[in-house]
């Protein structure tokens, strides 16, 4: 089965390639992914697959039924949205839309999950049950697995797989990681409260900009001192709004932030800690305060025994050479998680790095670049651990 799966891949290759560099050259931003959703939906009706349009606000559903009526339903999720970045990687295909750009890979991972479709599709007799592909939109908000959830993407799913490009593996290989692999991310607003007054009479006012400035370093300060070094948490505060005027002490001060956590039990905690801290400074210096504090996504958190599937998959495909087990999880944050709460799931790295290139552009910067090569990896290895599924 292996060797056809590949023999298939290798067939479609140059569709593949036309497709990512179409996907590539008309990006569309989170909730807006309509041209993108039609095409897709398109490319699953011309392979056979029942398609349903318009799941999760712009989403679309591709189902593929095997013979074998296993009760077991697998589902493969992709996401499809881009970012509101400048592309500046001068690439022939690049972004045709000003201010736009698939500087995250989606567009290789809608990419990978229509060609698994299409080669899936060819093998649909020896399917050991159905396959459900999904079609996110609206990842880059944390919002749109919540839609597809909503709208019944989970009904009856049974486990669910994912992938996700990375630059710093070489295209060709495939990164592995048990257990946590992204971090929760929640949003913070702080709200300092004091007293206006004269900038040359400070001692007559509540200085909330000051205040506000020991808040975030007691925050940070505290991580490293009450926090468990071994159970990971970063706060960032990247907004901070407030005052009036240079001459005038502000009377309030809006802080904004995210929250990253790995592990479940930290994350429960958070929001009580943050506001104690807050409490205690607004209180030493007169003050008042708001903390809002809004759950975004859990942490993905892969589930052993899928993981082993595709590890073994890609092993199989492609050597043990070219499989990375990563001992490191990433603090950045992933709206599969939010599939994880309805069923077990896995998560891999794709990797598209270039090999002979000193220097990889991460995700989200506009020089952002992959080596097309990684398609045909990731359509295999997704396929075969699919097809694996059933054994």
């Amino acid at each position: 089965m292996l060797t056809r799966i590949k023999d298939l891949a290798k067939t479609l290759a140059p569709r593949l390639i036309e497709i990512r560099r179409h996907l590539h050259s008309h990006p569309e931003l989170s909730g807006q992914e309509y041209q993108t959703a039609a095409f897709v939906a398109g490319v699953l009706s011309s392979s056979g697959l029942h398609v349903q349009e318009g799941v999760g606000k712009t989403g679309v559903i591709g189902e593929l039924q095997g013979t074998n009526q296993n009760d077991r339903l697998l589902a493969i999720r992709t996401d499809m949205d881009a970012l509101p970045i400048q592309e500046r990687t001068g690439l022939e295909y690049a972004s045709r839309t000003a201010g736009v750009m698939h500087a995250c890979g989606h567009d290789i991972h809608t990419t990978v999950g229509l060609g698994t479709a299409m080669i899936l599709s060819e093998l649909a007799e020896e399917l050991g049950g159905k396959v459900r592909f999904l079609f996110q939109p609206a990842e880059e908000l944390a919002q749109g697995a919540a839609w597809m959830v909503k709208d019944g993407a989970m009904e009856n799913v049974s486990a669910i797989l994912g992938l996700h490009v990375f630059p710093s593996i070489p295209a060709g290989s495939i990164g592995i990681r048990y257990g946590a692999l992204t971090a929760a991310a929640d949003d913070l607003e702080i709200m300092i409260i004091g007293e206006s007054g004269h900038g040359a009479r400070p001692h007559e006012a509540i200085d909330a900009i000051w205040i506000a400035a020991q808040v975030i370093t007691s925050l940070q300060q505290a991580i490293s001192r009450t926090q468990n070094p071994l159970r990971p948490v970063v706060l960032s505060i990247g907004q901070i709004n407030g005052g009036r005027a240079p001459n005038v002490i502000a009377d309030q001060v809006q802080l904004l932030g995210t929250v990253r956590s790995l592990h479940p039990e930290s994350r429960a905690n958070l929001p009580s800690w943050i506001e104690n801290i807050v409490a205690n400074v607004c209180h030493a210096y007169g003050g008042r305060y708001q903390v809002n504090y809004r759950q975004g996504v859990p942490s993905v958190q892969n589930d052993y025994t899928l993981t082993q599937l595709c590890q073994s998959a890609a092993e199989e495909a492609w050597s043990c050479d070219r499989v990375q087990v990563l001992p490191e999880p990433s603090l950045g944050a992933e709206d599969f998680s939010v599939y994880l709460e309805h069923a077990p799931g896995s998560m891999f790295r794709l990797g598209v790095g270039y090999k002979e290139r000193i220097i990889n552009h991460p995700l989200h910067h506009p020089q952002f670049e992959v080596d097309e090569s990684a398609i045909l990896t990731g359509v295999v290895t997704m396929a075969y651990a699919a097809y694996k599924f059933w054994l």
